[in-house]
């Protein structure tokens, strides 16, 4: 018997899933764990929380005579379906619902049936939308050839995230008595040669592939790679010096821009990152704000000037927290791209591989690929396979995977609908188009950006159609975190901060907390501090308040059951809601999914290939475990240095791993690290040297 486990990270407030096998210790410290009992081996789930709810050794659950027990040791009693539970036993089901400090986890019993085959008992199974950000990273083990035919007797449908045309596409998934025919293969990267510890150079060119060797290499093509480049071209490495690996040909904004404008904030709207902290700029000085204000003030426009200045110096305080215009930062990107040669340092081609060698670099199995004309909707051409060897490895893959909630997942895979059930951060335009022209219901499920952003947008379609109803859905009221005697505002249960989170943690006392704090304190930090939510404006804040006024706009909290089509077509959420037993019904033309995205580094192959073969250390985040430059310490490399950067790296030394300030913060702290190594061609970036660099900057020229 193995059970399913599913909890939303307290955190992250990402959606977890778990397979593991009986029994299960859950706990606040792994060494109190028991790791075997009666001659079986233990599986061991550390639970954190900072309002120690969570006993050191709080419960197990263990299989009698083909029942399943759950069984509480702690001092503070675990709740099952809402009867709290103090050192007892009950049987568990699928479905039963656990709650154990913060954490509510639901049950499903997965049955085995052959060695390796699970089979869920009373439950489906789930769908992923997944996504490369930046490199299209396929798995490292075989290519194909050939692709099979779909069967007619496929049951099930894999919604992937196509990374060239940023469209859902449905594959389906066989599922035949008897293995469907197999296609021919080719094996890249050679298997024997990468299955050694430590790689030969003379093996990589005994195999025939072309052999590159640089001493810098990013990996990923998007905003992690560029902040990180283009530091350490100002701390002086040439462009021959660097590849920056991608297969999608474009600008290293392009697919933050693509999320920005599915989850309805195009060019012309301001985005999430906050004002002090500039992707083109590593200086950040002057800022957006006073950039733009210099802009309106010779446009005439002195009042808005100054308000956006007044934003910087008083939020969140006194003034709505300034964020900037997407087009604006975008523009500024394209200017620093140039300046630094971004185009001649990227090459594209999807990497498989990374594999130590023994001269003390690291080799990159990588298929090329020839970028498509300007202006092509074609995807890449595949063209060959080839080895990079690099000395200095930088790591920024983005997000793997949009997820839908596992309800919504379920809905999608059992009856094929992607139009009416979405996520907040795929293509979904038709749905504000189909409420302008007919009206109609949509539930919001999950608050933050996304959710605001989306509330935004159903406002504008209300000016066109005002039969326009909004229910938001939530699993329970929000209290706002606490840390010490400062506590985040909440209003309509909408929370609220800065987006780029207490400012001290760029250079203050919380940032000097986290760096210096274990894995496991670090864990409790950013479970109290909450993680990034929405930005204080006025505007929206003020839709919220007239949506409830009037009636168009509903709170609900409570655990959703299951989400079903109805006989007219419509997507109805069965919720159980707080405060009593009965199912709620609702009803909607439209469910949009605003939880976010999946930051588990293992839900990418590559990721997960480096992870598994060079055994690498997990944080309590279960990300990269990093040092406080963000050296990934184990995949060291005589004098080889592989670093990270962005949400791969949460619950690290930095809070806001995944902003503006978290990428530039890991660049230049990475740099520095280069730099005392004594790197080549890389020196600080501090005194007269920093200045005259920053004028080179303000004046357009080359680094």
């Amino acid at each position: 018997m193995q059970l399913q486990l599913t909890w939303d990270d307290p955190v992250t407030e990402e959606p977890q899933q778990r397979v593991s096998p009986l029994p299960i210790a859950f706990g606040r410290e792994l060494e109190q764990l028991p790791r075997e009992i009666d001659g079986q081996q233990v599986h061991q789930i550390v639970l954190l929380d900072t309002n120690s709810e969570v006993s050191r050794y709080h419960a197990l659950i263990f299989e009698v005579a083909g029942e399943v027990i759950l069984e509480d040791r702690s001092t503070n009693g675990t709740t099952l379906n809402e009867e709290r539970l103090i050192r007892g036993r009950r049987p568990l089901t699928t479905g039963d619902t656990i709650r154990i400090g913060t954490y509510n986890i639901t049950i499903a019993l997965m049955q085995t049936e052959d060695v390796g085959t699970t089979r869920l008992t009373g439950g489906g199974s789930t769908s992923t939308v997944v996504f490369s950000p930046q490199t299209n990273i396929l798995p490292a083990d075989e290519i194909l050839d050939e692709t099979p035919a779909p069967s007619a007797s496929s049951s099930n449908t894999i919604i992937n995230f196509n990374p060239e045309t940023d469209n859902l596409e449905s594959q389906p998934v066989i599922s035949t008595p008897t293995a469907p025919p197999q296609p021919s293969r080719r094996v890249f990267p050679p298997a024997d040669v990468f299955a050694a510890e430590r790689v030969s150079i003379n093996a990589l060119h005994a195999t025939g592939y072309p052999v590159e060797e640089i001493d810098y290499t990013a990996i990923g093509g998007g905003m992690g790679s560029f902040v990180w480049v283009d530091t350490i071209r100002i701390c002086g490495v040439k462009p021959d010096q660097i590849r920056v690996l991608t297969l999608r040909p474009g600008r290293p904004y392009e697919r933050y821009e693509a999320l920005l404008r599915n989850c309805q904030i195009p060019r012309y709207k301001r985005i999430r990152s906050g004002s002090d902290s500039c992707p083109d700029n590593v200086w950040g000085w002057p800022g957006y704000a006073l950039r733009e204000a210099w802009r309106e003030t010779f446009s005439g426009r002195i009042p808005s000037a100054i308000s956006h200045l007044w934003e910087v110096f008083s939020e969140p305080a006194f003034a709505d927290t300034y964020t900037p215009i997407a087009d604006n930062v975008f523009n500024s990107m394209d200017r620093e791209a140039a300046r630094i040669g971004w185009d001649r340092m990227v090459r594209y081609g999807s990497v498989r591989a990374i594999r130590k060698t023994e001269d003390g670099r690291y080799v990159i199995a990588y298929s090329a690929t020839k970028p498509p004309a300007a202006g092509s909707a074609q995807p890449p051409a595949a063209s060959d396979y080839r080895f990079l060897v690099a000395k200095y490895i930088h790591l920024s893959t983005g997000y793997p995977a949009i997820k839908l909630l596992n309800d919504l997942q379920d809905y999608r895979q059992s009856t094929g609908d992607t139009r009416k059930v979405v996520h907040g951060y795929e293509p979904h335009d038709h749905v504000y188009e189909y409420l302008e022209k007919n009206g109609g219901t949509i539930v919001i499920r999950g608050f933050g950006i996304v959710g605001s952003q989306i509330m935004d947008r159903v406002y504008k379609a209300r000016m066109a159609n005002a039969k326009i109803s909004v229910i938001h859905l939530s699993r329970s009221p929000k209290a706002g975190n606490k840390f010490g005697v400062a506590k985040r505002y909440v209003e309509n249960h909408w929370e609220f901060q800065p987006f780029n989170w207490p400012k001290g943690t760029w250079g203050g006392d919380m940032r000097s907390m986290l760096e210096a704090a274990d894995p496991l304190r670090r864990r409790e930090l950013l479970e109290a501090w909450g993680g990034t939510t929405t930005a204080s404006r006025g505007s929206w804040r003020q839709t919220v308040k007239q949506g409830l006024k009037e009636g168009w706009y509903t709170l609900k909290f409570g655990q959703v059951d299951k989400v079903e089509l109805n006989e007219q077509g419509k997507p109805v959420t069965y919720v159980k809601s707080r405060g009593y037993q009965g199912i709620e019904k609702i009803e909607a033309d439209f469910v949009v999914d605003c939880t976010g995205l999946v930051s588990d580094p293992r839900e990418n192959p590559l990721l997960k290939d480096l992870i598994e073969h060079h055994n690498l250390d997990l944080n309590p985040q279960m990300r990269f475990h990093v040092e406080n430059d963000f050296e990934i310490k184990k995949m060291r490399n005589d004098k080889g240095r592989m670093y990270a950067a962005g949400v791969i790296t949460l619950g690290g030394p930095y809070a806001p791993v995944d902003t503006f300030l978290g990428l530039q913060y890991a660049a230049h702290r990475s740099a520095e690290a280069l730099a005392g190594a004594r790197a080549p061609k890389i020196g600080h970036l501090e005194g007269i040297g920093s200045i005259w660099q920053w004028l080179k900057w303000a004046a357009n020229m080359s680094p």
